[in-house]
């Protein structure tokens, strides 16, 4: 004799199992079931980790981390920041990490400001402004993060470090970018383990 209520009880912990075991699988970085609607899988999302700011650039706070990886923000050379309209802030360690945190934030505020460093002088530039070289080849670079994208200040800056970037070949139309052309796709370059897979 069959036990109905046993029989659906276990089905129910199977079940519940079975959903259990693909959001522990998705958590670990498992493959990931993909949305029926045909859409990408939702990315990361980077929050704000500084409250109060009101204006930028501003002072980093001391030991704060970078909001995409967790890295000290001010260890590696290439730290940067990010204003938003409401106040609430970002600071990073790289500019590899900015862009990942522009393409898979989600804040309510829109970005009132931007910051990184200038590969050539050490300076805080803005980021809006600022002109990125998009180099590949993470053998020739000596980035702590793996690769990071070149900033400069002044376009001509940027240009000069590609006449001398011999690892590659790289053309000045398909290489140098603002940041405001920085999609997920750009972004994936350098932090692909950081943002949802394409």
């Amino acid at each position: 004799m069959t036990d109905r209520n046993g029989l659906e009880r276990r089905g129910l912990l199977g079940s519940l199992g079975a959903g259990l075991a693909a959001g522990f699988a998705g958590c670990l970085g498992g493959e990931q079931p993909e949305d029926q609607s045909g859409d990408e899988p939702p990315a990361h999302v980077y929050e704000p980790t500084i409250e109060n700011v009101t204006d930028g650039p501003f002072e980093f706070p001391e030991g704060h981390r970078c909001a995409v990886c967790g890295m000290p923000a001010t260890k590696y050379f290439g730290k940067g920041q990010l204003v938003h309209e409401n106040g609430l802030a970002a600071v990073f360690d790289s500019p590899g990490c900015l862009f990942a945190y522009k393409v898979s934030s989600t804040p309510e505020s829109p970005i009132a400001g931007a910051w990184t460093t200038d590969y050539e002088t050490g300076d805080l530039i803005d980021a809006t402004a600022a002109h990125f070289v998009l180099i590949t080849d993470e053998e020739a670079a000596d980035d702590p993060m793996g690769i990071d994208p070149r900033p400069y200040a002044d376009r001509e800056d940027a240009i000069a470090f590609l006449e001398e970037w011999d690892a590659e070949e790289l053309t000045e139309d398909d290489i140098i970018v603002g940041l405001e052309e920085v999609d997920l796709e750009i972004a994936s370059i350098y932090r692909e383990n950081r943002l949802p897979n394409e």
